[in-house]
């Protein structure tokens, strides 16, 4: 059952803008205000695509690609280049993001890893990760998809945190007709289970909800609920994202109708107000124009903003400048401070690998932060 202080109902009506939202705002306000204060965090990243190859079929998606027509797998060389080139500019993120499981649906997939003597294209994320934790200063975040329980312990060691977007907790959009028919690792089903196989092997982890693909109003409820019974039981989720759904031309929901933001607004302020005081609630700021208005909404986080690489996945939506996203911040009364990939309430060996634990302790300051070096240009 969600927490009592939550109420299902009146959140759908939220959304539905049956009754007045200025209510929910202000206590997502409140909430926010308790549980980090007016400090609003990022994470100053590279976006590192492993592979655009995919096995699934997303109507929305431009990420995954075909072997021949831009799909393919990044070479060591090409991995360590970009993290070297983050590392000069100031970055403390690696974000591991990649196609699921491609091996099982494209031979060329097979071919790379065979070639590598590797078994799936996990093994090569842990290569990657590795080679990345050892030879630079940033830390991994992984993105693989779908993964059990034994696969995320052996990427626990190179990664201070992991994700999995939920998206939706409705097999109803994995019918025909529906963006996610005729993609298996969509299933909600297994995106649970690897989000629970995550709280097993005590990884902070990242997951959240993409608005505006087809879903209902009680859909993204219960989403939203899902995810928080599943961080009750384990304490594993460091934050939710809450993304919201941007048309791409060349997929077949070009045409589709893009969430605004008002009502955008109210779905991230019901996050908040399940989620309670302490989690972190993030908004990509490259997805809105005007993406201070969440910070009326209740968020505490921007996530990771590169000052070098495209978002890989919006790659039509380019980041915000830092020094505008410093600016937009402070001007709304709050401070932009940057962040790990790891938060700093999962900064202790309970959560991290030892020697990563060591890594993290000394990047960090002595809340969990970490200060961009000085001379580092925004």
């Amino acid at each position: 059952m969600p927490h009592p202080r939550f109420d299902p109902e009146l959140a759908t009506a939220y959304l539905d803008g049956s009754v007045d939202a200025a209510p929910l705002y202000r206590e997502a306000g409140r909430l926010r205000d308790e549980g980090h204060g007016r400090t609003i965090t990022y994470s100053r990243k590279v976006f590192i695509p492993l592979t655009t190859l995919c096995r699934d079929r997303c109507t929305y998606c431009t990420f995954a690609k075909p072997p021949g027509a831009g799909g393919e797998y990044l070479e060591p060389d090409e991995v360590l280049a970009v993290a070297m080139a983050g590392e000069r500019h100031g970055c403390t993120e690696a974000l591991f993001t990649l196609g699921d499981r491609p091996e099982d649906r494209w031979s060329q997939a097979r071919q790379f890893l065979d070639g590598r003597g590797l078994d799936s294209t996990l093994d090569y994320v842990r290569e990657m990760t590795e080679l990345v934790a050892s030879d630079t200063a940033l830390f991994p975040h992984a993105n693989p998809g779908l993964m059990d329980e034994a696969a995320i312990r052996m990427l626990r060691p190179s990664n201070p945190s992991m994700g999995l977007m939920l998206e939706n907790i409705s097999p109803r959009l994995m019918e025909p007709g529906m963006p996610h028919f005729d993609c298996p690792d969509k299933d909600p089903t297994r995106r649970v289970a690897t989000i629970e196989s995550a709280g097993l092997a005590k990884v902070p982890f990242t997951s959240g909800i993409l608005v505006g693909i087809g879903e209902t109003n009680r859909e993204v409820v219960g989403s939203l609920v899902a995810l928080d019974e599943l961080h009750r039981r384990f304490g594993h989720i460091q934050e939710i994202i809450v993304q919201n759904f941007r048309a791409k031309a060349d997929t077949r929901m070009k045409g589709s109708p893009e969430p605004v933001p008002a009502y955008f607004a109210r779905v991230v302020a019901v996050t908040r107000w399940l989620f309670g005081p302490e989690m972190n609630v993030q908004v990509p700021p490259n997805l809105t124009e005007n993406y201070e208005t969440y910070l009326a909404a209740g968020i505490n986080d921007w996530g990771g903003v590169s000052p070098l690489t495209i978002d890989w996945v919006n790659p039509e939506q380019p980041w915000p400048h830092l020094t505008d996203l410093r600016r937009r911040t402070e001007e709304a009364g709050f401070e932009l401070r940057p962040r790990l990939p790891v938060y700093p309430e999962f900064v202790d060996d309970e959560w991290l690998d030892p020697a990563m634990l060591a890594k993290v302790s000394r990047a960090s300051d002595g809340a969990g932060y970490v200060a961009i070096p000085e001379g580092v240009g925004s």
